[in-house]
Order: C-alpha cells, then sequence, then structure tokens
C-alpha cells in the first residue's frame, strides 16, 4: 500500500499513519519527494480497508499497490531516484553518467594507464574487475584484494569513482574501503542472500539482468536490496541469451524505455556485453542513450587485444573519446546532457 502524506502532514499525522500500518502487519518505508511524505507499506498484513486511511489526518491519497513489486515500483518516488555520490556526481537527473575501464585489473601500470584514458575521455566512474566470474575455472580470476586497492589508488589519482562487482557476501565487508559502488553482475542478479546484504549496506549499488531474466525478475529482485533499505540502487540493461548466435547476447533496447515507465530507478546500458563485439558498442550506446537510459557501462582496454578478458568487446582509447564526443552532440535531442 501507498500512503501519500500532504505537504502539510505534521510530524504527529506522519507517525499516526505509520502506526496503523505496522499494526496491520506492514513494514513502512518512507521517502520524500516535492514537499510530500510517501510511506509504502509492504508484508502480507490481513484483510484492511485502504479506505480508513485516506479519511486520516494529512493524508492525501492512500492506494493499494498491485504490482508484486512495492519499492521497486515508480509509484514510490514518482519523481525518479537521483544518486548521489560523495564527490558531488548525482545519478538519474539530466547528465548521463559514464562508466569506463577494462574487464579486469590485470597490473599497476594497466590500470592507471585505464584510468588516465577513461578520465581523458570524460568518464566520471572507472570499472574493473577485481574478482572475475569466469566460465571456465582456468580462466583469469581477478587480482581480489590488490586490485581493490589498485582501484581505489588509481581512482584517487585520477578522481574518478570506483565500481566493481561483488560475487558473495563474503566479499562486501573487505571491498567497502576501496570502492564507491558495488556491481551485482548477470549470474548474481537472483542471489537472492547476496542481494539482502547488500540492501543493509548504505553504498550505492548497479544491478545487472540476468542472462534470461524478464522484466518483472529483475524489479523483484531490486525489491530484496530496496527492502533492507538502501535505496541508492541502479539497474542495467546488459543483453538476454536468445537463440541469435550472431552476436554474443542480444541487446535489448526496449527495456530501457520499460524500466523506465515502471520504476523510479536510474537506468544504465552495458553495449559491451550487449553485443559482445566491439565494433557494435558505438551504435548501440547511441541507442541506449536515445532510448532514455541515465547511463552506460562500457569496456575500454588500454590494448584490448592483450587483454586478459573480454578484449573482443572492449573499446580502444580513441574510441571512447569519439563515443563520448558523438553522445555530447546526442544528450541534447533526448534532453541531456553529457558532461
Amino acid at each position: 500500500m501507498i500512503v501519500v502524506m500532504q505537504g502539510s502532514a505534521t510530524t504527529g499525522n506522519i507517525q499516526a499513519v505509520i502506526e496503523q500500518m505496522v499494526e496491520l502487519g506492514f513494514d513502512v518505508h518512507r521517502t520524500s519527494g516535492e514537499g510530500q511524505m510517501i510511506l509504502a507499506g509492504v508484508g502480507s498484513p490481513g484483510a484492511f480497508d485502504v479506505a480508513s486511511f485516506q479519511v486520516l489526518p494529512g493524508v492525501q491519497t492512500a492506494y493499494r499497490i498491485s504490482s508484486p513489486y512495492k519499492l521497486a515500483g515508480r509509484g514510490f518516488r514518482p519523481e525518479g531516484t537521483v544518486v548521489t555520490f560523495p564527490n558531488g556526481v548525482k545519478v538519474g537527473g539530466e547528465q548521463i553518467t559514464i562508466m569506463a575501464g577494462p574487464c579486469s585489473v590485470e597490473s599497476r601500470e594497466q590500470i592507471l594507464l585505464s584510468a588516465q584514458q577513461v578520465k581523458a575521455a570524460g568518464a566520471q566512474f572507472l570499472r574493473g574487475g577485481a574478482y572475475k566470474p569466469r566460465s571456465s575455472p582456468y580462466s583469469f580470476q581477478g587480482m581480489g584484494v590488490e586490485g581493490l586497492k589498485l582501484l581505489r589508488e588509481v581512482g584517487d589519482q585520477t578522481g574518478l569513482l570506483v565500481i566493481t562487482e561483488v560475487m558473495e557476501i563474503s566479499q562486501i565487508e573487505p571491498m567497502l574501503p576501496y570502492i564507491d559502488c558495488f556491481q551485482v553482475g548477470a549470474r548474481n542478479m537472483q542471489n537472492f542472500n547476496l542481494l539482502r546484504e547488500l540492501g543493509h549496506v548504505r553504498k550505492p549499488v548497479l544491478m545487472k539482468r540476468g542472462i534470461s531474466a524478464t522484466i518483472e525478475e529483475v524489479l523483484l529482485s531490486a525489491e530484496y536490496i530496496l527492502s533492507g533499505g538502501n535505496y541508492d540502487l541502479m539497474l542495467c540493461e546488459r543483453g538476454i541469451r536468445t537463440y541469435e548466435t550472431a552476436t554474443r547476447n542480444t541487446m535489448d533496447i526496449s527495456a530501457i524505455p520499460v524500466l523506465k515507465k515502471l520504476t523510479h530507478l536510474p537506468v544504465f546500458g552495458d553495449p559491451s556485453h550487449g553485443v559482445g563485439i566491439r565494433e557494435f558498442v558505438p551504435a548501440l550506446a547511441l541507442a541506449s542513450v536515445a532510448a532514455g537510459a541515465d547511463g552506460l557501462l562500457m569496456e575500454m582496454h588500454p590494448n584490448p587485444d592483450k587483454a586478459m578478458s573480454d578484449g573482443a568487446q572492449s573499446l580502444f582509447p580513441e574510441q571512447l573519446q569519439k563515443l563520448i564526443a558523438q553522445l555530447r552532440q546526442l544528450a541534447p535531442v533526448v534532453g541531456r546532457t553529457v558532461a
């Protein structure tokens, strides 16, 4: 159930509504926007009459939530969520956010050069995997904690925010001092124990769509994080598995405007994984922004042909620079800007 309080509602009015919701068995989540307090009741209460809330002092309106995702639905924050980072970068506003870097951290020299090139191109985040989930146990698995330290070191040197993938609960605590944003990969979108723990962390999370997940399943997974109280969540369309073999995945561009309608959460496009072929990444990046994406997550390597993972889908530095220049031209057409 959603209860929208009047702008003039007193603290006492709000508390009285919360107490009544709790008495019915709701877990109450509060958010505010456009001068109003919104109370979202989630859980499995017994029978109740929503009209009884509509007549309470300070209540503007109250209604049942028909969708299975209660906190991820746009009704919880109709104006949309903006995730603000400590350095002032805002995700979900007018500006398109760019996250770029290599698939994995390979050495100090490689990640420092990557960070310098990402910064020069105009991105705000450095991406890079310290822990790598690989299909083969014999493939490079990442540098672990040493990789995290290198990410933080070069991030501080270049002024870039750092995002990297978390694969299991035990990695959360060691990662906290080194990163600005957790990334949940496609393989872990339905790792519900991990999602629950990330809901208790007060650090932003970017969650990718699973390789065969429906949009409803994406939003239900988001609900696990939101229900823990972590509202700084972003979603990412990274391509799904279909019968097509000409590309690594099928980039579902249509998912971006659909998600923008259904949820208040910022939505990213990941064209690198979406298509898996370097020459097609720029086209899908531009298409993602045209479709309404709030940001892009892309792979770039100083020398993709020698990358230890995902070299075939990683942009060359000059390609990233050219692409961001093109995004600056496109963004105003869809009412956005690029730094």
